[in-house]
């Protein structure tokens, strides 16, 4: 029956029905096959869905609306001629010059738009005659066009740079009891935006390199400028285009010495381009931009929706297992991290091949994200990795996104626009290898400040003896309660739970005030093992509806009638976690006691 509605799902997906019903009715089959039933929640996606927007990550998320409005905007422009304009001026006059434009220029177009299609439909029909009177093979004119339209996605601040960052983020908050071994890796979203900065500069480098050497081969001519005129034009053409220029500039400059928070800049963006746009360049009129505010909102509507129904897939996987399980089999067939790094790139690719680069990133991360830590993947470097990947699935054929929209817009088949795109796919290998192999090449900048010099002395001091202690607690009736009793509890719910609690602590032991660490530490522990009316212990009262403690009966404390010790294992005694029946001291997973089970 399962096996009939799985490809019944399939072939809808297949037949062109939308992602995001397919996933929520998945999601629905999956919690139907393990029992759990799917509520009205949506199998937790409600709930997840609205933190994004309340939050932690509602500062973030609430970036994706907008940059993708201005995305819009810039397309909407003439902002692809005066960036070319540019391009040209610079770099023009050099060996293989209007090849470099078309890379620079793609480059900085994709940044902004956040989808590579639209940069081969906008600029494509601009530079590919261009490319083609300045004595470029057609072919390869082809295939530049083509293959530079996704190099911009790891610049920021491209639109996948943030989604990524809001979808991992999530993931570590629904899975924090294998998230918290990378506690020293502290994810912000803000950081990660410039992760992508160096890979991009070593992207573009083999791009690069290709471009001149193909027109030193083929003897292609270059733009030739008198010296006076060459910096007359150049002049000329930034100051044209300075207000788009300087944007990007200022975003980075604004992010990185903490002008304002991302969702304020990126507002500060949106009113800074209308302005541009509509007052200075008078590009857009205002029916033009209502045009253009319906257009991006039912892109951000579809974001959003798949978001919802990925936020649910990801609560199933979690519930079910799958992460873990599927963390056991990668680790019993891949030995090395960099092997991991191996098998992640070529099942990127495919994935690119086959999704959009938005739909990707919400339904493989997660699968993809708890392995990766575990073979001590940098998340940064994990998210470098995976755009690069993505970008070079748009081009493999035989079914890229990207080959079909340059087929469509140039009118050639598809098998010529996939010979055409090869050198170029050779030239992204060459730059995913590097990025893959080096990790440093991934720009990590410094964190946030996180408390005084004196707090970090406490943290060293402390680090070391909380490492030691992670895997005991002591519970509220003074009894050491260790990590390795939660695996007798059979419940999976409650021995998450259990676990978790250690997490918790660990990470309460990290903070740098001894005062927060404490009240950090004793919150985690009063939602685990309850708390009594006047709030002065953990310990149950003698029925089964106390708050979770360890003493499961009044009477039955450590040596209750004088003869226990803690390794009977019969009805009467107390601390053994094999004990039986009315035992429950220190046994998690007592059948009469509520003890371990918050």
């Amino acid at each position: 029956m399962y096996t009939l509605a799985i490809l019944l799902l399939i072939l809808a997906f297949a037949s062109g029905a939308s992602l995001w019903a397919v996933m929520i009715l998945a999601t629905a089959l999956g919690a139907l096959s393990i029992g759990r039933g799917f509520d009205a929640d949506f199998g937790g996606a409600v709930s997840e869905f609205i933190k994004l927007g309340t939050g932690d990550a509602a500062d973030v998320f609430s970036t994706i609306p907008l940059f993708i409005f201005a995305g819009y905007i810039m397309a909407a422009s003439k902002t692809a001629d005066r960036l070319v304009n540019v391009s040209n001026a610079l770099l023009g006059w050099i060996p293989g010059g209007l090849g470099l434009v078309t890379i620079l220029a793609c480059a900085v177009f994709t940044t902004f738009t956040g989808a590579s299609g639209v940069t081969i439909v906008a600029l494509g029909g601009l530079l590919m005659p261009a490319l083609v009177k300045q004595k470029y093979p057609e072919r390869f004119a082809l295939g530049l066009v083509t293959g530079t339209g996704s190099i911009g996605l790891l610049l920021p601040p491209a639109l996948p740079l943030f989604i990524f960052g809001t979808v991992l983020g999530l993931q570590q908050e629904l899975t924090k009891q294998w998230a918290a071994q990378n506690y020293l890796w502290e994810w912000d979203t803000q950081r990660f935006i410039f992760a992508g900065i160096g890979p991009s500069m070593v992207l573009f480098a083999c791009m690069a390199v290709l471009v001149v050497a193909t027109a030193i081969v083929k003897k292609v001519p270059r733009e030739k400028y008198d010296r006076p005129d060459l910096g007359k034009h150049i002049a000329r053409s930034i100051i044209v285009a300075l207000p788009e220029l300087a944007l990007p500039f200022l975003i980075i400059g604004a992010l990185a010495t903490g002008f304002g928070g991302i969702a304020e800049i990126a507002s500060l963006t949106v009113l800074y381009l209308i302005f541009v746009e509509m007052v200075v360049f008078r590009d857009i009129t205002p029916r033009t931009l209502w045009n253009i505010t319906k257009e991006s909102l039912a892109l951000v509507g579809a974001i959003f929706i798949i978001v919802f129904a990925s936020s649910a897939v990801t609560n199933y996987l979690v519930t079910a297992g799958v992460p873990e399980k599927l963390v056991a089999w990668t680790q019993d067939h891949i030995d090395s991290r960099i092997g991991f790094l191996l098998a992640l790139n070529v099942l990127l690719i495919l994935v690119g091949m086959m999704m959009d680069i938005f739909s990707a990133i919400l339904i493989v991360l997660p699968l993809v994200a708890p392995i990766a830590f575990r073979y001590g993947v940098n998340p940064y470097h994990l998210g470098v990795i995976f755009l690069l990947n993505l970008e070079i699935g748009y081009l493999t054929p035989p079914v890229g996104l990207n080959l079909f929209i340059s087929s469509f817009k140039f009118r050639r088949p598809v098998t010529e626009v996939v010979w055409s795109v090869l050198p170029f796919m050779g030239a992204m290998f060459v730059a995913l290898a590097i990025v893959t192999v080096v990790p440093s090449v991934t720009t990590e900048p410094p964190p946030k400040p996180r408390g005084t010099l004196d707090g970090l002395v406490a943290v060293v001091k402390s680090s070391k003896q909380a490492v030691i202690n992670v895997k005991e607690v002591t519970a509220p009736d003074g009894k050491v309660f260790k990590q390795a009793e939660c695996g007798a509890i059979i419940d999976e719910f409650d021995r998450d739970k259990c676990l978790l609690l250690f997490t918790e602590v660990t990470e309460c032991r990290q903070k740098a005030d001894p005062a927060e660490a404490k009240e950090c530490e004793d919150t985690a522990m009063k939602e685990y093992f309850g708390e009594t009316d006047d709030g002065g212990s953990f310990e149950d009262d003698g029925d089964d509806e106390g708050g979770g403690g360890f003493e499961a009966d009044g009477d039955d404390d450590e040596a209750a009638d004088g003869d226990a010790t803690d390794e009977d294992a019969d009805g009467d005694a107390g601390t053994a976690p094999a004990a039986d029946g009315d035992a429950g001291a220190a046994a998690p997973a007592a059948a009469d006691a509520g003890a371990a089970t918050p």
